[in-house]
C-alpha cells in the first residue's frame, strides 16, 4: 500500500476525515488536525510503516510526511 493511502486510512478511522479530501497539497492545518491528533497520526504510522519516526521539523503537509515516511522506509 502507497504510504499517502496508510495516511488516508489513519485519518479516516482516527478523525472520519473523507479520504478523497486528503491530497498531498493538503495541510494539517485545513484538514483540523491539531497537534494531538499529529501524534496519534504518528504513531500509528510509526507501528504500520515499521519506522522510528523521530522528531522532523517543517512537516506541514501530506505531502510533505509522505516523503519523509517514505524516506524512512528505504533507509
Amino acid at each position: 500500500m502507497a504510504t499517502i493511502d496508510t495516511v488516508r486510512d489513519i485519518l479516516k478511522e482516527n478523525l472520519d476525515i473523507d479520504p478523497e479530501t486528503v491530497t498531498e497539497d493538503s495541510t494539517f492545518e485545513s484538514l483540523n488536525i491539531d497537534s494531538l491528533d499529529m501524534v496519534e497520526l504518528i504513531c500509528d504510522l510509526e507501528e504500520r510503516c515499521d519506522i522510528d519516526f523521530g522528531e522532523p521539523d517543517g512537516i506541514e503537509t501530506v505531502g510533505q510526511l509522505v516523503e519523509y515516511v517514505d524516506g524512512l522506509k528505504n533507509a
